[in-house]
């Protein structure tokens, strides 16, 4: 192999572990809410150059976010199974590089935001950030099993962002929407804990499932699932949604929630056997009612 192949290789190498860096699946969950809010926002599809700078800043800033979140917890991430390949373990990248790298986008974005989109986005944009790696991060994921919940603000940020991004302003459908994603995330990663409390508890991370028995996280799985089940009628009325949405709503709502009891009945076991089902299976659930809130206003106005 010559010397410039070589180079090539390792340049190669160095990118994708940037990439992979952001966490590019958890970025690509939370787009997912950005254009179907710019969308209802707009009442109809708003400038295309202005979905594509709020899906470049928003992957940024999450992205930023991401690298933090794995500079702070390398040292937990390989005690665990699910993180042991990320750069930082494997030694891929340096700890220099992970921090320099989430300081640089981190910035871009906010910067991006403040001059491409409005000065509302990039204060949000910011703030999500911000949020993520001294409030959950730093401030709650170690110390208590309400972690995620509380962390869930983070990922609704997008929503916001999307919501600023078309109106320079966030009015109350955009924090219906902002509820929607924080009440989804419980019961979201709630299954996953189940499924890697083992990984958990060797980390010291007092997710719920490591502190209590698993009867008790389906109870709270199941509580959650009804407050999320509510955020999402509760937009009907305060957006002016229409009947496509209404009626994606209420029957993919009681689909999730026939899922959510079925992990209950599962948790009276000593092992829940399909956790991940759930976990799955509010990603589809999550995607399907905001592609209904991109259609929706493009059917009804």
């Amino acid at each position: 192999m010559s010397a410039t192949t070589q180079s090539r290789t390792r340049l190669g190498g160095k990118l994708r572990a940037y990439f992979a860096l952001t966490k590019p699946r958890v970025i690509e969950l939370l787009l997912i809410s950005t254009v179907p809010t710019m969308i209802l926002a707009q009442e109809g599809i708003p400038p295309l150059w202005l979905i594509a700078a709020t899906l470049f800043g928003g992957a940024l800033s999450a992205g930023s976010a991401n690298a933090f979140n794995c500079y702070i917890d390398q040292d937990i991430d390989k005690l665990m199974g699910r993180t042991q390949s990320r750069p930082l373990v494997t030694g891929e990248l340096s700890s220099r590089e992970a921090l320099a790298f989430a300081w640089a986008i981190g910035i871009i974005s906010v910067v991006f935001f403040a001059v491409v989109v409005n000065l509302l986005s990039a204060l949000l944009a910011l703030l999500a950030i911000l949020f993520y790696v001294f409030v959950y991060t730093l401030g709650l994921k170690r110390r208590t099993p309400q972690n995620i919940v509380w962390g869930g603000a983070a990922g609704a940020m997008p929503a916001l962002i999307g919501w600023a991004a078309v109106t320079s302003e966030l009015s109350l459908s955009a924090w219906v929407l902002f509820l929607i994603i924080f009440l989804w995330t419980p019961p979201h990663y709630w299954p996953l804990s189940i499924r890697y409390q083992e990984e958990y508890k060797t980390a010291g991370v007092p997710m719920l499932p490591v502190v209590a028995k698993n009867m008790v996280v389906a109870r709270q799985i199941i509580l959650y699932s009804w407050a999320y089940l509510a955020a999402t009628l509760l937009l009907i009325p305060v957006a002016g949604m229409g009947l496509v949405y209404s009626t994606v709503a209420i029957v993919s709502g009681g689909w999730f929630m026939l899922e959510a009891y079925k992990l209950f009945r599962e948790s009276k076991q000593a092992v829940v056997s399909n956790p991940m089902r759930l976990f799955h299976g509010s990603i589809t659930h999550l995607t399907i009612l905001f592609l209904a809130i991109a259609v929706d206003p493009l059917l009804t106005f």
